[in-house]
This record gives structure tokens, sequence and C-alpha cells, in this order.
């Protein structure tokens, strides 16, 4: 009688369970976005006869199913906790934690994409930049602080460094940032550097390119956004303490003249209100746009600078306006490198900048 009610118990709470979750999935509205991935969910396929027949339908419905799942953040930070505290894995999907520092890992070095990279940046150089002034400073990822004396594996960032030297032109120099960075200088729970900790870095480039003035030499007032949930923490589905997200301001950076050539309209320099969108960082210039041009009012000399970037040149544009009277950033992921001399007039710009950081680098068949 006892083990005929245990399995009857047994059996009930299956039953609920099973139906509990199809009913919490059937009632539960769809969700768009996923804030903690910084991606869209799949929305319920279209229903077609052909779709059907081809088994369209139900691989689109099962994408569907996975990304709408009730609880699915929960699930996955159950799996996390699994993998991490459980099982004692020391990474999940490549993602790993030192020390609350949450980094990725990016291996094997790509030496075809790295040479790929001097090479475009050689070609623009040769097509537009004859006459400009021109430099290349590569920014390290978190794994150069983190995964080799931690033992995760690391791409041989001298080797990568050497590939670029060899392989772009003479005329680009090289401004080396690496020894004015550390890991505290990142964010613990996002990929990218903090405003804040940048004017040392800021101050070298501005030193490497022969501009008269220096981030350092200008005040800031310190902006906070709390709590900044960065693209790894959503990555690694662990629960840890947020980050503060801060930016850097005064009158020149609140009055600068932000112009979007893409939408053809003018923006602002920060946009603290994009902060609770689906990513937090697009505060900084709107977040990913082809071509910003951001001109400096209170600049007494004339001088421009044209900054190709990845997501890292967002922040330290700002500083870097200290020296400038007008900064033009192209992002090549998003913008043909031929398309360029419809958009720019490069005999306003005396200095060029190609700063990326070795993801890029190691991805380079992006740019475009």
């Amino acid at each position: 009688m006892e083990n005929r009610i245990k399995n009857i118990t047994a059996v009930s709470l299956f039953i609920i369970i099973i139906f509990g979750f199809m009913i919490g999935n059937i009632v539960m509205p769809d969700n768009e976005i996923s804030y903690s991935e910084r991606r869209t969910l799949a929305r319920f396929p279209d229903f077609s006869r052909q779709e059907i027949l081809q088994g369209v339908f139900f691989s689109k419905f099962e994408k569907y199913a996975l990304d709408q799942f009730v609880s699915r953040d929960d699930f996955r930070s159950l799996k996390a906790f699994m993998v991490f505290s459980i099982l004692r894995q020391r990474d999940y999907n490549g993602v790993y934690i030192v020390n609350q520092n949450i980094s990725k890992t990016e291996y094997p070095l790509n030496e075809k994409s790295v040479v790929n990279a001097a090479g475009k940046i050689s070609d623009i150089t040769e097509k537009y930049l004859e006459n400009i002034n021109t430099a290349y400073s590569i920014v390290p990822d978190k794994n150069f602080f983190l995964a080799r004396e931690n033992g995760y594996l690391s791409i041989d960032y001298g080797k990568l460094a050497l590939i670029m030297s060899e392989n772009i032109s003479e005329k680009v120099k090289y401004i080396n940032i690496y020894d004015s960075l550390s890991i505290d200088d990142y964010y613990r729970t996002d990929i990218h550097w903090s405003q804040d900790r940048l004017i040392g870095t800021a101050d070298r480039i501005l030193s490497g390119m022969g501009a008269g003035k220096r981030a350092s030499d200008i005040g800031y007032v310190k902006k906070e956004l709390y709590p900044f949930y960065g693209s790894y923490y959503g990555q690694a589905a662990v629960k840890t303490e947020p980050d503060t997200l801060v930016y850097l301001t005064n009158s020149t950076l609140e009055n600068a003249r932000v112009y979007d050539h893409y939408y053809r309209e003018y923006i602002s320099i920060y946009e603290p209100e994009r902060f609770n969108g689906t990513d937090p960082y697009d505060v900084f210039l709107s977040g990913q746009k082809p071509l910003v041009t951001v001109e400096n009012p209170d600049s007494t000399e004339k001088r421009g600078l044209l900054l190709f970037k990845d997501s890292f040149g967002n922040s330290i544009a700002p500083l870097l306006l200290a020296g400038y009277s007008k900064i033009t950033l192209i992002d090549l992921r998003l913008v043909s490198s031929d398309a360029l001399d419809r958009f720019i007039d490069f005999s306003e710009y005396e200095d060029a900048l190609f700063l990326y950081s070795t993801q890029t680098l190691n991805n380079s068949y992006m740019l475009k």
C-alpha cells in the first residue's frame, strides 16, 4: 500500500510538472529579446504547406520552442552552476571565470586573418591616406591578462604583433598600448574597457600621433550607470555582481556636434537613455554605426583624425577629442572601404589611426 501511494505521488508530480510547463509555455507571452544574451529570440514560424513538406517548419519551431521556453534563463543559470560548481569544469562553451572576471577564450591564432587585416590597412593607406600621418594600435583582449597564467588556451600575442608588423605598409607606424593597460581597466562582466581607466592610454595614442594636447590636460566629470551586466555575464549564465558603467564628460563633450552619416542626423556623444536597451554599451556614440563625425567646439587647433575602429573605439574617441578639432569614426564591419570617398573628404584630415582589438584582427574577414 505504501509503495502504491509513493508511485501514484511520483506519477502525479511528473504529470503536474510536464503539463505545468506545457501550460506555462502556452500562456506566457513570447519575448522579443534576450537581454542576457544580447540577441533577438526566435518567433513562431509562418505556417505553410511547403515548409512542412520540406521540414523547414519543424526546424524553425524547435528553435522557437527552445528560445521561448518558460524560465529559460533560470535553466541556463542552473546548467552553468552545474558546470562550474558541481562538475568543476574550467569553462562553459569557452567562457571562464577568474576572480569574478569573466572572459571568453580566443584561440587559436588565425595567422591568415591577421595577414588579411594588415593587407586591408595597407590597401586603405595606399588608396586614401597618402598624405596623412597614419598609425595603428592593437587593443589586447582580456585573455592577454588572464588566460595563460591561469592555465587557459591563449593566442600568441607577440606573434600576432609580429605578423602585423611584417605585413603592414611601412608608412603605417605602430603605437604600442599594451603596457598602458591592465585587467583592472576592463569590466568584469564585459569584453570592453572602462572609459575612466583610459586617460593614460588616450595620452599614449595622442602622443604617438603627434597631437599637441593630451586627455590628461582636461578635466572630466564622472557619470555612473548601475547595474551594468556585460555581454559575458549573459554568456556565462552565472550570478555575479554587476559592474558600474562609467563615462566621462565635460562642457566640450556635451557641446560636441556628432553627425551620423548613415541616418543623416545629429546625435549625442553619450546617450545614457540607451543603458536600458539591448546593449548598455550603446551609451557611447549610440552603439555601432558605419560613419560618425565628432566635432570639438573648443578646439583652438584645426586637426582632424580618421579613426578606423571596432566597438572599443567608441569609448576612447571622446578622450582623443582632446587633441583634435574633428574625429570621424569608421567601422569597416558596417561600411565598405571602397565607398569611403563618397562620404569623406580626406584632405580635411591630418591623422589616421587603425585601432582594432585582437578579436577583430583574429577574425578580420568581417572588415569590408
